[in-house]
């Protein structure tokens, strides 16, 4: 998208010279020219991204299936460490971590992997 701006911005002042030529040819108002520009523009653009296959929607799509994966994973390790019923699972995570989270039941009071997590998935949206 950065690589097709300046191409744009060269196609919107030819554009805008040839509408305001169509303009005071056509007799147009102002309204009516400034709706023709951004018609037209909004048509050269759609065929930009559709020639060098860079719509924005797709730099957003993982931002959008990323989201809904996180809530999903975030909710099960919820309900794995606090909602479990049975007795064995439940020492198995006070009894499983490593380093400085030795049971995993209990919440971070570092902030340590919380901070983390938002860290690494700052650096993929924005990778």
């Amino acid at each position: 998208l950065e690589n097709l701006q300046p191409e744009i911005k060269k196609l919107a002042e030819r554009l805008r010279y040839e509408v305001s030529v169509r303009g005071k040819q056509r007799g147009w108002s102002e309204k009516v020219a400034r709706f023709h520009f951004k018609k037209n523009l909004r048509k050269i653009i759609t065929e930009l991204y559709i020639r060098d296959n860079c719509h924005p929607f797709k730099a957003t799509l993982l931002v959008w299936v990323q989201i809904p994966m996180w809530v999903c994973v975030s909710l099960a390790l919820r309900n794995c460490s606090v909602g479990a019923t049975d007795w064995e699972v439940q020492e198995q995570f006070a009894a499983g971590g490593a380093l400085w989270f030795t049971d995993l039941t209990a919440p971070d009071s570092t902030w340590i992997l919380p901070v983390l997590l938002g860290l690494v998935n700052l650096l993929i949206v924005e990778v």
